[in-house]
């Protein structure tokens, strides 16, 4: 329960209360030389109790609802854009240009899912845009990792020379990331908070998000999984993009469960932005750090123009130090931290066994948002809620004590799959781990078409 009652800890909860958590352990789950099985368990278990927590304020419940944490159904929904089918097909996780490449002196790894983020890796490079990869891996392997990172990350694209924990521990923003708790959380004021309605305790399932408006301004993949969670709890959750910026396809399919989708251009549809903000009770953002404040969207703007807001914010880097305003993905800071070092060999950098750093911070953003609510139920005030992918991969490489409990065997994700017609196709998906008494079982609603839904709440 170490890892529960730390990740508690930093989510400001009772210290009583992991002791509701029931884990069924199941050898065999995310295999891994770090105790990625002991995070992911922490991230949704502490996540359920939030959610439980919150239900029982809601509904008047003297006892906070106990929770069940399942090892199969927490590693399911940590590969669940592995899990994905629609209609059949395979989802796409990695496009040709997103991987690891030989340098002259030793490896860095690149990101360009993104047909954008594509093109600025080729210009870096000095490439057209029909490079190959043979041509990439030719221009890659003349430079150095450091000269490889600077330079694309100088043209706005995204590549990490691979570190090994020891060198990632004498980086500045490394220094940075270690002197930060965890959870980031505090109070933007002293406003009064809208008091979400009393929930009636033998409704079912029981909703602790019920009634509850979420602005989504995320991206791949944390600040989803987050979102998705909110709207698995019964939260309106309204996701907007830019209309230039369409998600990819099964990343889509994948973490809009729960949600509606729409596209706003921030520069001219400000006017709808804010209709939109002075009814909301959450806003999610996930886009690197300082990038959405010129539209006013700093946790400070927002509470000033929406008091009583909870304003949740995933970065990769974190909001501070010399990387604070870099983009960056989980497989970028596996790279950098060591982890890809420590999960390889001798002659290849390698992985962990999900994306771990994104699922598991995601949990844990929809847990601080679930905590702030609770506590603005009792004394009210704007809230903030702040995680970073990095503060993440510290908790694992460094923090987390790794487990040897035996348990079940593991036989594979399949009992906790699932399938649904959607207006995407026929779905198979997996269901969400998240599981307290009387709580929610699956989303109500599947995944509709990127920026099919009109720009307002439901």
């Amino acid at each position: 329960m170490t890892g529960i009652n730390y990740a508690w800890s930093a989510l400001g909860g009772d210290p009583s209360l992991p002791a509701r958590i029931t884990t069924v352990a199941r050898e065999g789950t995310l295999q891994a030389h770090l105790p990625v099985r002991q995070l992911a368990r922490a991230c949704v278990g502490v996540c359920a109790l939030a959610a439980a927590e919150l239900g029982a304020r809601r509904t008047g419940a003297a006892e906070v609802p106990e929770v069940r944490v399942d090892d199969g159904a927490v590693a399911a929904a940590f590969t669940s854009e592995r899990q994905v089918l629609v209609d059949g097909r395979a989802p796409v996780q990695f496009s040709p240009l997103s991987r690891f490449w030989r340098t002259a002196d030793g490896w860095v790894r690149t990101h360009a899912n993104y047909p954008h983020h594509r093109a600025r890796l080729l210009s870096a490079l000095g490439l057209p845009e029909d490079a190959a990869v043979e041509d990439v891996a030719a221009r890659i392997a003349e430079r150095t990792a450091p000269e490889v990172e600077d330079a694309v990350y100088g043209s706005g694209g995204l590549a990490v020379a691979l570190r090994s924990s020891k060198e990632w521990s004498g980086h500045e923003q490394a220094a940075e990331v270690a002197a930060r708790p965890l959870v980031e959380r505090g109070r933007l004021d002293a406003a009064h908070a809208r008091v979400l309605a009393p929930l009636d305790a033998g409704t079912s399932p029981l909703l602790p998000a019920a009634g509850l408006r979420v602005l989504d301004l995320t991206r791949v993949l944390a600040g989803p999984v987050a979102t998705r969670t909110l709207g698995l709890l019964g939260a309106d959750v309204l996701r907007l993009d830019a209309p230039w910026l369409p998600e990819l396809p099964d990343q889509h399919a994948d973490t809009g469960f729960g949600k509606r989708s729409a596209t706003l251009d921030l520069r001219t549809g400000r006017a709808a932005f804010e209709e939109l903000l002075a009814a909301a009770d959450v806003v999610v953002t996930g886009y690197r750090p300082g990038a959405l404040d010129r539209f006013g969207l700093s946790p400070e703007a927002l509470a000033e123009r929406r008091p009583g807001l909870v304003v949740a914010q995933v970065s990769a880097w974190g909001a501070y130090g010399p990387w604070g305003g870099r983009r960056g993905f989980d497989s970028l800071v596996q790279v950098a931290t060591g982890i890809a070092e420590v999960e390889g060999s001798a002659e290849r950098p390698g992985a962990l066994p999900a994306q771990a750093l994104d699922h598991g911070t995601g949990y844990l953003l929809a847990a601080g948002v679930l905590r702030a609510l609770t506590e603005q139920s009792y004394d009210g005030g704007s809230r903030f809620v702040r995680l970073a992918l990095a503060r993440t991969a510290r908790w694992l490489m460094a923090e987390i004590e790794p487990g040897t409990e035996a348990g079940e065997p593991y036989e594979g994700p399949d009992a906790w799959l699932a399938g649904t017609d959607s207006a995407l196709g026929r779905l198979r998906y997996a269901r969400p781990p998240l599981s307290f008494a009387g709580g929610p079982s699956d989303w109500a609603r599947p995944p509709v078409p990127w920026g099919s839904d009109p720009a307002r709440w439901a």
